[in-house]
């Protein structure tokens, strides 16, 4: 098994289970979308090997541990019971002394982490209601009433991830966890952030494997630029405990950021097949979150994305996914992605107009008011 850079819109593969053939079916799943449904659990045990053969791929444990001798990590969805000599499903954490660590002296202080800047507007999930994009919020949260023009927004980029998305479209995480580099410390990002930055936002890979860091380098910056605007967001699957998630929402409520969940799948069967893991935490962790939205209506507090992924997110998981939204908050954003052929899915074609529009509309209807698409570059 090796990743398929080359795209071909011509491309068909055929379904193990109905030997259905189209370029809408992953070569590597073998699986079509009525299929998975149809048969959850045939189509689980499938993607399970597929998944397990991808990690291995990139040495990762291909599995959340469990082991007998082990110890609960209780850091994200997986919960993995760390035994001495094992690591975490993110590759990151071990059993050191009878506590659970990150390893190569990673932990609240130090992350396998890297960072850039971005003039704004920047290309953020959440641009169309930002206060960098846009000017929400302005004056308590923004220096503009529209696009702040010569700031910029800190990208910091997470080597780890508590999922293994065949489609990912920023994979090359993995390359950092086989390196163990680089490196950084809290100090360092808080440096990164000068005058210029009026916005952090943490992804990845995903800020949940590495949480603690995040959490207290945000906090850490936002005391060093006392007085000034300092948004932190996040980008995430929302798979880390409620207990970091509450967290990570009051650093954004409190500062004018917002957590921005990618929701990508609502059918917890159709979500294990494309990540490898249950998307439990997530639809949680994001009722949790719509419950801070009252006390801050503007700029935004919680925005939801999902990844259009042509043959396996349609209108009708589109339609779930907007219908769980809207019985929150009908209020809360909601960006609909192009797909960009990646990773072990890079055999099938992008996103459709067709299907972009087809879902912007599915999401209305569900009384979603607020919804945008995005890379609409990507759409063929």
């Amino acid at each position: 098994m090796s990743i398929n850079k080359n795209f071909s819109n011509s491309f068909t593969s055929t379904c193990i289970l109905c030997n259905r053939k189209s370029n809408l079916i992953s070569s590597v799943l073998g699986l079509c979308l009525d299929c998975i449904r149809n048969y959850p659990e045939k189509s689980r045990r499938i993607a399970s090997d597929t998944h397990k053969k991808v990690r291995k791929e990139f040495q990762l444990p291909q599995i959340p541990p469990k082991d007998s001798d082990g110890l609960y990590c209780g850091l994200c969805i997986n919960n993995c019971k760390i035994g001495q000599g094992s690591k975490g499903y993110c590759g990151l954490r071990i059993k050191h002394k009878n506590k659970i660590i990150s390893c190569n002296g990673i932990g609240e202080d130090k992350a396998l982490v890297e960072w850039y800047h971005d003039p704004l507007p920047t290309n953020c999930v959440a641009d169309w209601v930002c206060p960098g994009c846009v000017g929400s919020g302005f004056p308590d949260y923004s220096y503009s009433p529209g696009t702040e023009y010569g700031y910029k927004n800190l990208a910091v980029f997470f080597g780890a991830c508590t999922l293994n998305c065949l489609f990912c479209q920023n994979w090359h995480f993995r390359d950092m966890i086989l390196k163990s580099s680089p490196i950084n410390t809290a100090d360092e990002l808080v440096s990164a952030a000068d005058s210029k930055t009026s916005c952090i936002c943490f992804f990845g890979g995903d800020p949940s494997a590495q949480i603690d860091f995040a959490l207290y380098a945000s906090k850490k910056a936002c005391q060093s630029k006392k007085g000034k605007h300092l948004r932190i967001c996040w980008e995430t699957n929302g798979t880390m405990s409620s207990k970091y998630l509450r967290e990570a929402v009051l650093v954004s409520l409190k500062t004018g950021g917002c957590i921005k969940f990618d929701i990508k799948a609502f059918d917890d069967n159709l979500y294990f097949v494309l990540t490898g893991s249950s998307n439990k935490n997530t639809l949680r962790n994001f009722k949790i979150a719509s419950k801070f939205i009252p006390e801050r209506e503007s700029p935004p507090l919680v925005v939801a994305s999902t990844l259009l992924i042509p043959g396996y997110i349609d209108e009708i998981e589109i339609k779930k996914i907007s219908e769980f939204i809207c019985a929150l908050n009908p209020d809360i954003p909601y960006k609909l992605l192009g797909f960009c052929p990646q990773f072990y899915m890079s055999d099938l074609p992008p996103t459709s107009k067709e299907l972009a529009y087809s879902c912007l509309e599915t999401a209305k209807k569900c009384g979603l008011r607020n919804v945008d698409i995005g890379n609409r570059n990507l759409l063929l």
